[in-house]
């Protein structure tokens, strides 16, 4: 697959973000990558270096009480983001048409609203 993304850039804007999610008070897991050359199913790596064809990269975000953001970004320009802010809230929230890293950092930060309310 073609990427329009560099997955490397996002994951440096992801590790920015996440040190703010930090300072709020939110747990975010470890950094997952996954290579397209991989035989399937694809295994997720923590570590970059293991990965050749870099496909994607994601994070799991936990809030207070139970909330949780997970989201998977794709070189592709679209992303999974699956979340439960509470028992009555959750589902998946729309992805795709990522152009740029600029656009995913600009959508991490609502999703992260969406989800947790507004971060300081």
């Amino acid at each position: 697959m073609d990427g329009i993304l560099d997955i490397d850039e996002a994951a440096a804007a992801l590790a920015r973000q996440a040190l703010r999610w930090r300072s709020a008070g939110f747990e975010v897991g470890q950094v997952t990558w996954r290579d397209a050359e991989a035989s399937w199913p694809q295994p997720l790596e923590t570590e970059r270096a293991r990965v050749h064809d870099l496909d994607s990269v994601g994070v799991v975000i936990s809030g207070p009480g139970e909330a949780e953001l997970s989201l998977v970004l794709f070189r592709g320009g679209w992303a999974d983001v699956d979340f439960v802010a509470s028992l009555d809230d959750f589902g998946s929230l729309p992805a795709s048409g990522i152009a740029s890293v600029p656009d995913f950092e600009s959508r991490m930060n609502q999703w992260v609203t969406r989800v947790f309310g507004d971060v300081q």
